[in-house]
This record gives C-alpha cells, sequence and structure tokens, in this order.
C-alpha cells in the first residue's frame, strides 16, 4: 500500500501561518522534505490548491531575471526544480465544489473512501500539502502514515494551528531528526 506523507513548514507553537494568513517567515516554498524521489503524486484540499496552482504555474512561466508578481522575489532554484516536478505530476484535490483546473493531470476525489482507494492504487507515495484542514481531518482518519516537519525557530503567536481541528490523540513515533540552517529543525514522525 502507498503512504500518505505530509510535509508542513511551521512556527514553534506549531502555527503553519500568522496572523496575515500565510508564512511570513517561510523563504521560499521549495521541497525539502526528500520527497521527490518517493512520490508520484500530490494531494491537496480544494481551498488550498487554487492559489498552489497560480503560485507554481507562475514560476514556470517567469523570465528567470524577473521577480515573481506575487512575492517580488526572484525565483529560488529548488522552487524552480519543484515547479517542473509538479507540472508532470498527477495531483488530487479533495473538494465536494470543484470539477475543474488548468493543470490537466489534476482530478478530483469527493471523500475519505477516494482517498483511501487511491492509497491502495499502485504506485509510489502519495505527498499529502495540506492545507490545515485537510491534514487534521486525514490523521483522524488514520489516512496519514507520516509526518515530515520543518519546525522554525519563532512564536508565531495568533495564525492558524496545523493542528487546531485534531480532537483525538494521536502517538508519533520519531523516525528522525535533524538540524537545518538558521535554527531550523527537521523532523520525521510516523503515525502509530
Amino acid at each position: 500500500m502507498r503512504r500518505l506523507i505530509t510535509g508542513m513548514k511551521i512556527s514553534i507553537d506549531g502555527k503553519m501561518e500568522g496572523p496575515e494568513g500565510f508564512a511570513d517567515w517561510v523563504d521560499n516554498w521549495s521541497e525539502e522534505y526528500g520527497l521527490m524521489p518517493e512520490i508520484d503524486a500530490c494531494l491537496l484540499g480544494g481551498v488550498m490548491y487554487a492559489g498552489y496552482e497560480r503560485y507554481w504555474s507562475a514560476i514556470l512561466e517567469n523570465e528567470p531575471d524577473q521577480p515573481l508578481p506575487m512575492t517580488g522575489k526572484l525565483v529560488d532554484p529548488a522552487e524552480l526544480e519543484w515547479s517542473r516536478f509538479a507540472a508532470k505530476t498527477p495531483h488530487y484535490v479533495l473538494s465536494n465544489t470543484m470539477t475543474s483546473a488548468a493543470w490537466p493531470s489534476t482530478r478530483f476525489l469527493r471523500s475519505l473512501d477516494d482517498i483511501a482507494a487511491l492509497k491502495r492504487e499502485p504506485g509510489k507515495d502519495i505527498y499529502l500539502m495540506g492545507g490545515a484542514r485537510i491534514t487534521a481531518s486525514l490523521i483522524e482518519a488514520g489516512l496519514v502514515d507520516e509526518m515530515r516537519l520543518i519546525v522554525y525557530p519563532l512564536l508565531a503567536g495568533d495564525g492558524k494551528a496545523l493542528f487546531g481541528t485534531v480532537h483525538a490523540r494521536h502517538k508519533l513515533e520519531l523516525r528522525k531528526a535533524e538540524p537545518l540552517s538558521d535554527g531550523r529543525v527537521s523532523l520525521v514522525y510516523g503515525l502509530a
């Protein structure tokens, strides 16, 4: 069975967004979890997907020496690498309302049973990208197999907590802890 692996960049107090609605402490959104060789599909919630598709499409369409319109920053080489990978990788969106997407490899799932069925299909692992609501609901449903977190050394204060809607206790098994640059820490947990 394929594993469902979530990867998130969070503050030390468990926030995935600050009060402004985004993680202003994250310099770039490259894939720093080591997932690219292990996955052949991505899963997102409908709320996150629209912005995700716009952001990564803009990187592919942007001139390399021009800043991105949405951030005003030049494209990071690691972000360009992920955008190329994402453009050719099937994406699944859990949504009861969405019916179309610009990326031709996007498919829509309507229920947790659809996600369980996707995990039973042959292939590599699946990257659960979020957002917070889908991540929490899939943890609660027992569908997430592994969590890869990059923890930033700050207290974000007000903002959206990654695990704010998880109600039951879930035991985690630490598989790897690694210090990164700038005081960040990479943590990998299996869900028991």
